[in-house]
């Protein structure tokens, strides 16, 4: 068994000012574990994207989260759960006035191949999310190889 604080993980932002990951030190093998706290305008990714090999789900604990996908946007309040399943797109946000608070869930851990809905200025295709760190991230073409570095 483990056991770990949210308060005692490390903050990691990168999106929102507040991002923990869970996962090393519970030491999950086969699943991802990330704990965020949005403050109204914030994402939890930066952009519109989605895993093709990696199911998320999102369990809000306070706070109104506003996912937007292709077809429409949905809003997820305190104790309600989102799932979106491998090649789903979605974006989550904070569109209120409130701060969220947030679990997000990945299986399996790894994120595999990660697109971003955001089409390639040289030939319309969806970029592969190719990095990501605390410099930005890193977006490349499949089709022709462009590279984007946000």
């Amino acid at each position: 068994m483990e056991k770990v604080s949210i308060d005692e993980l490390d903050n990691e932002p990168r999106v929102a000012d507040v991002q923990k990951h869970a996962t090393e030190p519970l030491g999950l093998s086969d699943m991802a574990l990330n704990y965020y706290e949005l403050a109204p305008g914030e994402s939890f990714s930066g952009g519109m994207h989605t895993h093709m090999d990696q199911e998320e789900v999102f369990y809000v604990i306070d706070g109104t989260a506003t996912f937007q996908t292709p077809e429409d946007d949905y809003e997820v309040g305190p104790d309600e759960v989102v799932r979106f399943g491998p090649g789903e797109y979605q974006e989550g946000r904070n569109e209120s006035d409130d701060r969220v608070r947030a679990l997000a869930l990945g299986a399996p851990k790894g994120m595999g191949e990660t697109r971003a809905k955001l089409p390639c200025a040289e030939c319309g295709a969806d970029y592969h999310v190719t990095e990501v760190d605390e410099s930005g991230v890193t977006l490349t073409c499949p089709d022709c190889g462009n590279v984007v570095e946000m």
